[in-house]
């Protein structure tokens, strides 16, 4: 039975026969997986490990009958990610927030892949079904890539539709898809509060996305009411480390100088690999106060979702120290920067050493762009404060 969602839904579990087969005999798929698993092995010897790979997948996707199969056959991974690449996972704001309803969470966007990752872990662990993941067709152009999105309860957002009408279309499609997910459905939703993660470290919604939002209104409906009824938590998702920095950095830099950037192919991929991989240290995951029906237009709604998610935003010492090393002249940076070492604690120390191997790969303009990026939560809530 067709529907007119099938083009941006993910997969149900009538999809999954040949959905898992597909990705079976897929060469590129196995192929990375191999470079991803067995990195530093000789490249003489890929096609016996590409050869394995194949058996463990299939004997693997074998035992996969539901979607929820599928995530349960994450769920070891996604362990393994937190224990080996933080520190600590908290949480806090679900005390006041009925998730046995569904909701819909727009967060911001620091990562691609594990900002959705980590409000579905937490939402797993409370007994909570996973969320559905509004994703850019951008990341759709694989095959592969677009099948494990669309098992993994990702829907898509057409960005790269052409035309004025064709994107009202693709818009109003995918309010109406969110709509049913939500009251029909009753599944969560998340989605990111802009396009594209925040580099510069200010977390800003964009009220486009609010508007797209309400498209599937009708017309007797009060804004607020249909706000109201879409359940929005805001969410704050913190990272001590962001594996990603010193490229964020770069690319704000070049924007700058050259008035764009052109994003090399497969740098998504890379990006993506590059956050589940690498350092990240604390992560806290805060989940704001629901948006009310008190609301009248879309850069309202914004302006609220704006003001829980730098209330919620974690301050760790990367931010500290960030912002002691802008303010320091130049000339007492390395004299600031041992005192703070020795007059802070551990926390500190850890913070600084970090920040001080990220700044030796970086020219002094990306340099001030890093060290914005980690800066900019803090300056933020102390404006706020100061107000």
């Amino acid at each position: 039975m067709t529907s007119k969602f099938d083009k941006i839904r993910p997969y149900n579990n009538g999809d999954l026969p040949s959905v898992l087969s597909s990705l079976v005999s897929n060469k590129e798929f196995i192929d990375t997986l191999v470079r991803f698993q067995f990195a530093n092995r000789p490249a003489f010897i890929s096609p016996i490990l590409a050869f394995l790979m194949k058996q463990f997948v299939s004997r693997k996707l074998d035992k996969v009958n539901t979607l929820v199969d599928f995530q349960r056959l994450v769920e070891p991974y996604m362990k393994k990610m937190i224990k080996n690449t933080t520190t600590s996972l908290s949480v806090s704001g679900l005390e006041g927030l009925d998730i046995s309803k569904p909701c819909l969470f727009i967060s911001n966007h620091r990562d691609i892949a594990l900002d959705p990752a980590f409000v579905n872990w937490v939402l797993h662990i409370n007994g909570q079904n996973t969320v559905r993941i509004a994703v850019g067709d951008n990341l759709f152009d694989k095959n592969w890539v677009a099948e494990l999105l669309r098992l993994n309860k990702c829907f898509v957002v057409e960005r790269s539709v052409e035309g004025r009408r064709e994107k009202l279309n693709a818009a109003k499609l995918l309010s109406e898809y969110m709509q049913q997910s939500l009251q029909v459905d009753k599944q969560h939703l998340w989605i990111a509060q802009r396009e594209g993660r925040a580099k510069d470290g200010i977390d800003k919604t964009n009220p486009a996305i609010i508007s797209m939002l309400t498209l599937h209104k009708s017309k007797s409906t009060e804004f607020s009411e249909y706000v109201n009824d879409l359940r929005i938590v805001p969410v704050s998702i913190s990272y001590e480390f962001d594996p990603c920095d010193a490229n964020k950095a770069k690319e704000l830099q070049q924007s700058e100088n050259e008035g764009g950037y052109e994003k090399p192919d497969n740098e998504d991929m890379r990006s993506i690999v590059n956050g589940i991989t690498g350092r990240k240290g604390k992560v806290h995951v805060h989940f704001g106060k629901l948006v009310g029906s008190q609301f009248s237009s879309a850069k309202e709604v914004a302006t609220f979702i704006d003001s829980e998610i730098l209330n919620g935003y974690q301050i760790f010492a990367t931010s500290k120290v960030a912002l002691d090393l802008l303010n320091a002249k130049q000339s007492e940076t390395n004299a600031l920067a041992d005192n703070k070492k020795t007059a802070y604690n551990a926390e500190y120390q850890a913070a600084y050493n970090y920040l001080k191997n990220k700044l030796m790969s970086l020219n002094p303009n990306e340099q001030h762009k890093l060290l914005q990026m980690y800066a900019n939560p803090l300056l933020r809530q102390q404006q706020k404060r100061a107000r």
